[in-house]
């Protein structure tokens, strides 16, 4: 029986592009104050902290994925644009 050797698999993937950011955003509000009579005291309350961590993230890729066997002008896009 004869033995073939097939190319080796490697498929053509574009590479990545990533940019992230992820910072938080503190605001800090006034304290509030009371006054409890009799007798008179003064309590103040510590005001909140509102903290949040908005995100942004974009991912994409450097080039379109080509589609196996297909020439390179017969690439699938990754987005259409929309006239309108």
């Amino acid at each position: 029986m004869a033995s073939t050797q097939l190319a080796p698999c490697e498929p053509k993937c574009p590479q990545p592009l990533a940019s992230s950011s992820n910072e938080p955003c503190v605001v800090a509000c006034g304290d509030s104050r009371v006054i409890i009579y009799p007798p008179p005291v003064v309590v103040t309350f510590p005001g909140p902290i509102l903290t949040t961590y908005p995100q942004q993230t974009v991912v994409g890729a450097s080039e379109p994925p080509e589609v196996a066997g297909a020439e390179p002008s017969a690439a699938a896009p990754l987005a259409t644009e929309v006239a309108g």
